[in-house]
């Protein structure tokens, strides 16, 4: 074998040897990608289903003096729900999921069966600063939307007439000795963004026992 004959060797060996590198660097960066998609869907699935779990037990305003018993904005979707504690009578909880530096957490109050002390509950919800229970991280954004039997569809909270008569929300004023409306909100639409989709990951979930 000359030293020409030897170098031409040489020479392919290597540019299978580059050839073969790349494939394996693509494969391993592809299994990088793929693992932490995964996670992220993983993260959004039990996030879901936690929510879908607060959603159900949510209660009907007439269980809290006629109030909302959901709230929602940009940032925060607060929403009251029955929660029974073991070996103990039913009660009202608080629980807040909050979006906050890209990370989507989950926090919640201590049982109560006091109405007062529920609504001072909601009022730290609404200016809270603690973390929560860390669900996702790396979410984007978060839209809310509500529902409610009156024909109108999917709307924001306040972009609707809290007064307008619906088909399921005939509450008695025993002071008044009158009947007044409220809307009573059924469905909540989530949609998270994540990095690296093109769409946002969009769930609905129905409001209290159907």
């Amino acid at each position: 074998m000359t030293l020409v004959e030897l170098l031409v060797a040489m020479t392919v060996m290597a540019f299978v040897a580059v050839l073969g590198w790349r494939g394996l660097d693509s494969i391993t960066r592809a299994r990088i990608s793929l693992n932490e998609e995964l996670a992220q869907t993983r993260g959004l699935q039990l996030a879901f289903a936690q929510l879908q779990t607060d959603c159900m037990n949510v209660v009907h305003p007439a269980e809290i003096d006629g109030r909302q018993p959901l709230d929602i904005d940009q940032t925060r979707i607060t929403l009251v729900r029955r929660t029974q504690p073991e070996a103990q009578p039913g009660a009202l909880q608080l629980v807040t999921y909050r979006l906050r530096d890209g990370a989507l957490t989950r926090e919640e109050s201590p049982p109560t069966r006091d109405l007062v002390r529920l609504n001072q509950y909601q009022q730290l919800a609404q200016s809270s600063a603690s973390s929560g229970l860390r669900l996702q991280s790396g979410v984007h954004s978060m839209q809310s939307r509500v529902w409610a039997d009156d024909g109108r569809g999917w709307r924001g909270m306040g972009s609707v007439d809290s007064s307008m008569p619906t088909s399921r929300a005939a509450l008695m004023n025993p002071q008044a000795g009158t009947t007044s409306t409220q809307i009573v909100w059924t469905g909540l639409e989530v949609a998270l963004r994540l990095p690296g989709r093109g769409a946002s990951l969009t769930k609905i979930f129905m409001l209290g026992a159907v």
